[in-house]
């Protein structure tokens, strides 16, 4: 896996920031460069790091502009790696077509 592009948000709440990365990564699958999405949340209270949440779909679609899309999007609404898969699903499913091997 290879990161291609990395987002960056931050957003403080009273004594706790939050810190997130939105990840567009590079991978191969059956000769194929493909691309999917990794989100990155750190939860810090004080200074100190007190929780790390991640998720990821790494094979979303061959096509780098589609999937750059969807990870702007996530970045634009702060969307954690918890609900990654709620707020994505549906694009991910339409971009099956996208593997025609």
């Amino acid at each position: 896996m290879k990161i291609v592009k990395n987002l960056y948000k931050e957003i403080n709440l009273e004594d706790k920031c939050y810190k997130f990365c939105y990840r567009l990564i590079e991978s191969c699958f059956k000769g194929t460069t493909v691309y999917g999405i990794e989100v990155e949340r750190k939860d810090f209270k004080d200074s100190d790091l007190i929780n790390i949440e991640r998720d990821s779909v790494d094979k979303i679609s061959p096509n780098k502009d589609k999937v750059e899309s969807l990870v702007e999007k996530l970045h634009k609404y702060e969307v954690s790696p918890i609900h990654l898969i709620d707020v994505i699903g549906e694009d991910v499913d339409n971009c099956v077509a996208d593997f025609a091997f």
